[in-house]
């Protein structure tokens, strides 16, 4: 019986029962178990050791086997499930590494445990979506999330994304995490952007000298600002479609972000903004918006609420976008900006500034 209880094993702990002893028999049982070649009838020695410990009323005699079994492929069910619903210094490596619990295993211990057994789950190199649900709904704090975001390993889709920034999203630890996801849906970045936008204006009535007019304004120029740098190009029609209409939805559709989007030559940004405005699907609303005369575009304009004297500046700056290609050097999209609004500014002679927040503040002014 390479590597297992030898007599001299035995015999010592028969004179020697003390806690460093049993430790010291769990560990060479565990160890053996894991890593050495084993008949049948010592596997079964060994589980049979194994059933007898996860009961030892010595906490660091149990934490021994779940260290040293953490990984076993071989590990039996009602051992491993013993481990794992056992104080936190005895669970949390096999809830971590074993693979021998199942998702539904794992979905009960959830249920019943605390911050730190969640966060163990949450940490495994594979989470399936129906722990990842879970965990969500059921994650003590936001600690547990802001860990399964973070789980490269982690399955969840979009709707698990913004599940988890709804329960949990003024949790700093949660945002930050899902700004980090890579592909982030553009709904929960911008949920992300509202919500930060809330803080700076909470920030600065509570600690500046300003007006609430003027802390509402500065919010605005940040949250747009921030928005429109949410759109990389080459964003998915229907992705935009979606963001928009949760603009709208919250309010957070205004004329200035949608004239800034289209500024910066987004063009997907302000098609799927008009269609939505004028209640259209976004194939027909680009038939017109894209029409070769110059009535398409103003017919749909007007089927917005957007205000009418605005119409001419988004005229200038959906032509020269349309006719203006990224030059794809370092901030060509900052330079592609600059030549838009410089177009649109002649058309506003007493503007005068080529700054993209004072001529929204300008326009804006101009609607009113």
């Amino acid at each position: 019986m390479a590597g297992m209880l030898t007599e001299a094993d035995v015999r010592k702990l028969m004179t020697d029962p003390s806690a460093d002893s049993r430790v010291e028999t769990a560990t060479k049982v565990a160890k053996a178990f894991y890593g050495t070649e084993l008949t049948a009838a010592e596997r079964q020695l060994a589980e049979e050791i194994f059933r007898i410990m996860v009961r030892d009323a010595e906490v660091r005699v149990r934490e021994a086997l779940s260290i040293n079994l953490k990984s076993s492929p071989e590990l039996p069910k009602d051992v491993a499930l013993s481990l794992a619903k056992d104080v936190e210094a005895v669970s949390l490596p096999v809830l971590e590494f074993s693979t021998v619990l199942s998702d539904a295993d794992l979905i009960e211990i959830i249920r019943m445990s605390g911050a730190e057994k969640q966060t163990a789950v949450a940490r495994r190199a594979n989470v399936s979506g129906d722990v990842a649900n879970a965990l969500i709904d059921h994650g003590k704090s936001g600690d547990v999330v802001a860990t399964l975001v973070n789980n490269p390993g982690a399955s969840l889709k979009d709707a698990d994304l913004e599940k988890a920034f709804a329960k949990f999203g003024n949790d700093p630890s949660v945002s930050n995490s899902l700004v980090a996801r890579a592909n982030l849906p553009l709904r929960v970045s911008e949920k992300i952007v509202a919500l930060v936008s809330e803080s700076l204006r909470d920030h600065l009535l509570s600690h500046k000298e300003i007006s609430a007019e003027m802390a509402a304004d500065l919010v605005l120029q940040a949250r747009e600002r921030a928005t429109a740098g949410l759109l990389p190009p080459g964003s998915k029609s229907a992705d935009v479609v979606d963001l928009v209409k949760q603009l709208r939805d919250t309010k957070r559709l205004t004329p200035s972000l949608i004239l800034r989007t289209l500024c910066t030559g987004d063009l997907t940004f302000f098609e799927a903004s008009l269609a939505v405005l004028a209640n259209m699907s976004i194939v027909n609303a680009r038939v017109l918006i894209h029409d070769e005369g110059k009535l398409g575009l103003q017919s749909i304009y007007q089927r917005t609420p957007l205000p009418a004297n605005l119409f001419p500046a988004f005229r200038v700056a959906f032509d020269v976008a349309r006719e203006t290609e990224y030059d794809g050097g370092a901030n060509d999209r900052a330079r592609f900006s600059a030549r838009v609004i410089e177009r649109v500014l002649t058309q506003f002679e007493d503007i005068g500034n080529d700054n993209l927040d004072y001529l929204m503040k300008k326009l804006k002014q101009l609607a009113a």
